[in-house]
Formats: C-alpha cells, structure tokens, sequence
C-alpha cells in the first residue's frame, strides 16, 4: 500500500473533532447537521452499526433562537421513575437552568432509532459560551458551518455607517411621533 493511500486510510477511519457555532442557530435544524457528524453520516465507511463517528464541540449554546414563540410553548417531559415522578418545563425555563440542556436534547432527540446514541452523545461537548477548555481546542481541526446567517446587532455598527445608510424619508426637525 502506497503511502498516499495509507494515509487516505487512516483520515478515513480517525475521528475528527468538529467545532460548531450555536449562536442565533435554530437548535431543531442545527440538531441534524450535528448529528450527521457525531454518528459518521458524511464518512464513505458510515453503516448504522458502526461506531465511526466524530467529535463534536459546540460553542455559544446560551445563544440559540427557537422559532416563534416556541420558548413559551415548547414544553420538555422528565420522568424521575418514582410514583408522582412526572414533571413538564417549558423551555425557557429549561434555558435558564441549563443553557446547553435545549441542544442537547435537540441532538439526542434527532438521533431517534440509533442503537448507539448514548455512546454517541459522550462525543458531544456543549458550551453555553465560547470558553472552552486548552485541552479539548487543541484536538479541533474542523468548523462545521452555520446553517443560519448571524445579524449584526444595531449597536455593533459605527455611527459614521448608521449615518452614511440610505433613508427612505427625512423627517422634519419639527415632526412627533404618536
């Protein structure tokens, strides 16, 4: 075997660490991006048996945007295994306990039918933001692309831009808003 090809061999076969950027992202859609990557779906060896997935870290899961008013409505179940164990939390409140709890559970959900999405959900690492350990940055040679452009904030442009956009009307100095 030539050493081009043992090569290609073994990029097949390793596990690559993946970063993904959660910010402004639907955690539903970037769900299944993720999930392609965690179980091996994008590699030319993938089979629902085998284990050849990749890494995964996701950074800014404290910033993810549900569609609509899916905080108010989207409602998760847990069951603590006792009688009376039964308990539903919205998902803004599930947010507010743990920023990373929403994509996680996106993920897993995704995930529905793989015999091995326990195992698979140990490659997953979220982070509520972009503070990630030395140790797992320095194992990260890929960034999965966001699926959904990221706004830039009014306050993040210079006044000079504000000033130089193109209006559509001048108001008068003497006009009042009602």
């Amino acid at each position: 075997m030539s050493a081009l090809k043992r090569v290609q061999q073994w990029a097949t076969f390793a596990r690559v660490w993946h970063l993904y950027d959660a910010a402004w992202q639907n955690p539903f859609n970037s769900a299944k991006v993720i999930k392609k990557y965690l179980m091996g779906m994008h590699k030319p060896i993938y089979h629902p048996l085998n284990d050849c997935g990749d890494v995964v870290v996701v950074i800014n899961s404290a910033d993810i945007a549900l569609p609509g008013d899916e905080w108010k409505k989207r409602v998760y179940f847990h069951h603590t295994g006792y009688p009376g164990g039964a308990s539903w939390t919205l998902a803004w409140e599930l947010h507010n306990k743990d920023p990373t709890m929403v994509l996680k559970k996106a993920v897993y959900n995704s995930m529905d039918g793989n015999l091995q999405r326990r195992y698979t959900m140990q490659r997953l690492f979220i982070f509520p933001d972009s503070n990630v350990p030395n140790d797992l940055m320095e194992n990260i040679s890929n960034q999965i692309k966001q699926i959904r452009k990221v706004p830039k904030r009014l306050d993040k442009y210079s006044e000079k831009e504000v000033k130089e956009f193109p209006k559509i009307i001048d108001y008068p100095r003497d006009y009042i808003v009602r």
